[in-house]
Order: structure tokens, then sequence, then C-alpha cells
């Protein structure tokens, strides 16, 4: 008999115990904490026959955008396709299949069909919410989440997860106000929701204020670290925040100690070394020899083009290491890509492979060529995905590209539009500085 899960879900092919472990997944997952994949792979040995606990081995290899992810996702929904599924089971394995594809927007728009219906689906909002944030779609990313509020109350097992995704939906979108009472309350509520505080994160870099950043993530380290898949990424938040303070020595501890010394090849921990390292270099900073060892573990993926966002930062790893055969295959696995019928190709077209471009004539001093291809990307680069905040990456080198290739008119626009937004940035300054002697 197919069992009901805690909010009158039925389950079909649970038992007692796959539920359980099920239960203990979503859990985890939503706070993003410990290891989900464990906890499903042990509901689906209790029961094979549980549909949804392959459908959430699905998501959860598809979340981590990671290439091999991609084959054991299709195989996890081979799986459920083959068993008995309801109607909410049916959308939801149509969704992932549709992610597993490569259809992103596809997936989307079926999960926001899903939350129309069942706004209760914790996992429908936050698999829904991170497509909206790998696509860039800052707008959905808050009303993904506000379309579901009016069926919340506080006293809700999983509402302090609801605060913490539309906190980041609000910020994105500028509210920065209303995403701080927000997040703040989502950690308040639950100390580990991970997403909780990075939303206040984003807020304090959004508006300039790394101090307060600092004094946001620092003291509290004890409680969004530990067991964390999301732990890098706030350190990575807690670097740039010294960054803006001008602390490179902090910065590079931190590096070593919690970003980029740690030795993970997660896709997604690459990606933040990769664009601390290379904040570091537009500001002339020695890194040593970190670019090497980072250009290492990002070559099985050299050739995986399944994602532009997570292409840019592996070109910025393999020119900075003068890594010449990585560099081209980085360009012929987008070129494949745009060639396809997936949605990345998409990406790729309009941001990913103008971006890997203009790093590569960056970095072989064609600062010209950098920035004719970063102006006709900057403007609509949130749709290869990532925040505000990581494709400041974009501004920042078109900025100093613009500088060191003595675009006079330009570099002085650039540095205004950057103090207007950050006018105590020390670096925003100096540029300030810079073009006027350009």
């Amino acid at each position: 008999m197919d069992l009901i899960d805690s909010s009158g879900r039925r389950l079909s092919g649970a038992t007692s115990e796959s539920l359980q472990a099920y239960a203990q997944s979503a859990r985890e997952l939503l706070c993003m904490v410990d290891d989900p994949a464990a906890s499903v792979a042990r509901a689906i040995e209790a029961s094979p026959e549980m549909t949804m606990a392959h459908v959430l081995q699905a998501w959860l290899h598809l979340l981590g955008t990671e290439p091999e992810g991609v084959a054991v996702a299709q195989a996890a929904c081979a799986a459920a396709a083959a068993l008995p599924a309801n109607d909410h089971e049916k959308h939801h394995l149509a969704a992932a299949q549709a992610l597993a594809d490569g259809r992103w927007r596809e997936a989307g728009q079926r999960l926001e069909d899903l939350s129309l219906r069942d706004p209760l689906d914790t996992l429908a909002l936050q698999v829904g919410h991170q497509l909206d944030f790998f696509r860039g779609d800052s707008r959905m990313l808050r009303d993904r989440i506000a379309r579901a509020l009016p069926a919340w109350s506080s006293d809700m097992p999983g509402w302090h997860a609801l605060l913490g995704m539309h906190a980041f939906g609000l910020e994105e979108t500028g509210d920065y106000a209303q995403a701080m009472a927000e997040g703040r309350r989502s950690v308040e509520l639950e100390p580990r929701d991970s997403w909780g505080w990075h939303a206040v994160a984003h807020v304090y870099e959004m508006r300039n204020l790394p101090r307060d950043g600092i004094a946001w993530l620092e003291p509290s380290n004890a409680a969004w670290a530990p067991g964390s898949f999301l732990a890098t990424h706030n350190w990575w938040h807690l670097g740039l925040f010294h960054l803006e303070l001008d602390e490179h020595a902090q910065v590079l501890s931190l590096y070593d100690q919690a970003i980029g010394g740690t030795g993970s090849s997660v896709v997604l921990d690459l990606v933040d070394a990769s664009a601390m390292l290379w904040r570091l270099h537009l500001r002339g900073v020695d890194v040593g020899d970190r670019w090497q060892a980072l250009a290492d573990r990002w070559t099985p993926f050299a050739r995986a083009g399944n994602y532009a966002f997570n292409d840019l930062h592996a070109m910025i790893a393999f020119v900075a290491a003068d890594r010449g055969v990585a560099q081209q295959e980085v360009l012929e696995a987008q070129r494949q890509a745009m060639e396809s019928d997936t949605d990345n190709a998409v990406f790729t077209r309009e941001v990913g492979h103008p971006a890997a471009r203009a790093v590569q004539a960056f970095c072989r001093g064609d600062f010209a060529t950098a920035t004719m291809l970063l102006r006709s990307i900057r403007h609509h680069a949130h749709r290869f995905g990532g925040s505000h905040a990581q494709r400041d990456l974009i501004d920042l080198t078109l900025l100093e590209a613009a500088l060191r290739g003595g675009d006079a008119a330009l570099a002085r626009g650039l540095t205004a539009e950057r103090l207007a937004l950050r006018p105590r940035s020390p670096l925003a300054r100096r540029m300030a500085a810079k073009a006027m002697g350009v």
C-alpha cells in the first residue's frame, strides 16, 4: 500500500523505511546540508518501487550541473518511468526528464505549473527556484515563491526555506530591505538553512556593505558551514567582503582554507575558486601557483559543454594557467553545444562563448577584442545564469580591459557607473582615478 508523507501527499511504492529515508533526503536538500544523495539511495534500497525516490535522485544529480550527473539522472528517470505513478509524481518526472534532456526552460515551467497546483510541495518550489537561479531569471526567483506564500503559515515545517528562497529572489530584484528581513528570519528559525545565510550575504554584497557582511558571516560560520554543500559559496561571499576592503592576504587565506585549497572537484566549488582568483588577478595580486592546481581540477570538465556558466569559469582557469589545449577543448565543446537542440545552445551562443573568448583575448593582451566581446553581452549576461554578484566578474573584466586598452571614454563611463553603485568602494575609486589618467 502507498504511504502518505507529512504533507498528505501519496507516495507510490513507499514503505515505512523508504519514506523515512526519503523525508530525510528532502529535509537535507531543503537546508542544503549533509548528504541527501546518500539518504535517497537508502530510500531506493529500502524500496526500489518508490517512484518519487528515483525522481528525487534525478533532481539531486541534475542540480549540481555536473556533466556525469546527467547520465545518473537519465537512469533514475527511466527507473521511475517504469513504475506506477500518480499524477503529481508524473508531473515531477516529466520536469526532471526535461532537464535531463537539456530543456531547462521546460523543466522550470513544468515545476511552475506543479507549484500553482500544489504550493506546499517544497521539492517543486526548491528545484524550480534553483533552475531560475541557473537561468538567471531574477523575477521568477522572487515570484515562483511569492505565489506559494499565501498557502503557507509560519508554523508549518519548511517555512524557513520559503523565507530564505523568497529573500534571495527579493535581493535579486532589488528589494533589499525586505530581503534582509526575510533572510534573517529564515536562519533564526533554522540556523542550518544555508540558502537563508546566502540570501543575506547577497544583500550586503549588493549594498556594498562589506564590514556588515563580514559581521554576518564570520562569527556565525559554526552554524552555516559544517556539513553544508553551500559552504564553499558562503566562504566565497566572505572572501568578497574582505576583497572589497583590499584585505588581499585574508582573501588568499580564505581561498586556501575554504574555497580553492580544499581540493574539491565539485564543479560549483570550482566556479567559486575561479571567480575569486580572477578577481585577484584583475587587481594585480600574485596568487602564486594556485592557478595550476585549479586548472588541474578543471581539466576533466574541459569538454563538458553542458552549462555555459561553468564553461566560462573553466576557461578562466585555463587561460590563467596557460593551458592552451584545454582552452581549445572548451571552445570546441561550446561549438558543439551551440549546434545542439538544448537550451544550453542559447546560453552558450548568447553569453558563454563570447565571454570565454573575451577572457582568452584579455589574457593575451588583446584588450580591444575583450572589450568588444564583453560589451556585446554585458546587458543580457543574466541569460546564462548566476547571480548579480557572480556576473559582476564580467563588468570587472570589461572595466579592466577598457583601462588597459586605453579606451578612455569607455573607462570613464564604466567607472562613473560603478562609483554610482559603490561610492565607498576603494577599488571603484582607484579605477576612477586611473580612468581619468587614461
